[in-house]
C-alpha cells in the first residue's frame, strides 16, 4: 500500500541515508524521494513515497523516523496516485505540448506535483470551469491576489491554497487533513498558474 511521508530533517550529509535505513528496517520500501523544501536553519523537508506490505502498520515507520536525532515526521497518509510523481519541468512539458487546454491540463496537473487530493479552475459568474473527479460541485469564487496563497473556507479539513488565472478566474488546489501548503509550494503553484495562464493565451 503507498504512502506518502513528509518528514523534515537535519541537511546534512548523511541524513537521508540514515532516514532510508531506518524506514527499511521498519518494514518500508521507498520508491521516490523529493527535497520539498531547504530552510536557513539548516533543516529540510522531504516527501517520502514509500510501498508499506500489509500487516506493516504506519506507525511503525514513523516511530523508527523518530528514533532519528533530529528527524519529525510532519504527515504520513496513504497516496493513492502512487508511484506517478511529476516534476515541474515535466508539467511545463505537458502544457505546452496542446496549449489550447493549457488550462484544463493545469488543473489536472496539480494534485499530482504537489501530492494533492484535487483541484478546480472557478470563474466569478460561472462557477467551477474544470475539476478533477475529487473535487466538490460546488465552489465559491475567492478573490485570490497577485500571488498563490492559502485559502480558507468552510471545511475545517481541507487545506486550500490559490493562484490568479485572470481576472474572473482562480486555480484552487486543495489537501484533504494536511500538511499544510509551504511557501516553497505556493511560489511553485503560483509560477505555474502563470506559465499555464501565458500559454493558453492566443
Amino acid at each position: 500500500m503507498p504512502f506518502l511521508l513528509r518528514v523534515e530533517l537535519p541537511d546534512v550529509p548523511g541524513s537521508l541515508g540514515r532516514l532510508a535505513s531506518a524506514i527499511g528496517v521498519a518494514g518500508g520500501d521507498i520508491e521516490a524521494i523529493e527535497i520539498v523544501e531547504k530552510r536557513p536553519d539548516g533543516t529540510a523537508l522531504d516527501d517520502v513515497l514509500l510501498e508499506v506490505p500489509g500487516g506493516t502498520m504506519p506507525d511503525s515507520i514513523v516511530s523508527a523516523c523518530h528514533t532519528l536525532e533530529g528527524v519529525r515526521v510532519v504527515w504520513i497518509s496513504r497516496y493513492h496516485a502512487g508511484g506517478n510523481l511529476f516534476l515541474d519541468l515535466e508539467a511545463v512539458e505537458e502544457l505546452t505540448a496542446n496549449p489550447d487546454e493549457a488550462l484544463e491540463r493545469l488543473v489536472e496537473l496539480v494534485p499530482v506535483v504537489f501530492r494533492a487530493d484535487w483541484a478546480a479552475r472557478v470563474h466569478r459568474a460561472e462557477g467551477i470551469l474544470h475539476a478533477t473527479p475529487a473535487a466538490p460541485e460546488e465552489l465559491p469564487f475567492v478573490e485570490v491576489l497577485d500571488r498563490a496563497e492559502r485559502l480558507e473556507l468552510d471545511d475545517e479539513e481541507t487545506i486550500l491554497a490559490g493562484a490568479r488565472l485572470s481576472g474572473n478566474e482562480v486555480l484552487v488546489v486543495a489537501r484533504r487533513g494536511g500538511p499544510e501548503f509551504l511557501d516553497s509550494e505556493l511560489a511553485r503553484i503560483g509560477h505555474l498558474a502563470g506559465l499555464a495562464n501565458t500559454i493558453a493565451r492566443p
